[in-house]
């Protein structure tokens, strides 16, 4: 196993129905407005934590919440957790600004979710 540990879980995205009554409920949650507010994406910074409400689950078809793990190499770290049994859902990709997102599945078919700041 090489040394790509991860820095711990810094981002969870949440599927919305409705983006303005999930934005009252998570500023209200929070306590802050967000830091993104677009149509297709609204996103918060609180507590070192990114939190996304993504209208309808995106592109990525999301149905229940993910969890990104962050990691310093994202390729090596999809390289170690497929070796170990997981299964890719969607591969590495740049989602703007150099930020890398990719989401596999383990045995059970929970999603998980890895990202690779620039």
């Amino acid at each position: 196993m090489t040394d790509s540990s991860t820095q711990g879980i810094k981002t969870v995205l949440h599927p919305v129905s409705d983006l303005a009554k999930a934005k009252a409920v998570y500023t209200a949650l929070l306590g802050v407005a967000p830091q993104s507010d677009a149509p297709y994406y609204v996103g918060y910074e609180a507590a070192g934590q990114q939190i996304g409400l993504v209208p309808g689950g995106g592109p990525q078809a999301m149905t229940s919440p993910v969890a990104y793990w962050h990691v310093g190499d994202i390729e090596a770290k999809l390289a170690e957790v497929t070796a170990a049994g997981a299964t890719v859902k969607e591969a590495a990709h740049n989602v703007g600004g150099g930020r890398l997102v990719a989401t596999f599945t383990d045995f059970d078919g929970n999603v998980l979710g890895l990202v690779q700041d620039p």
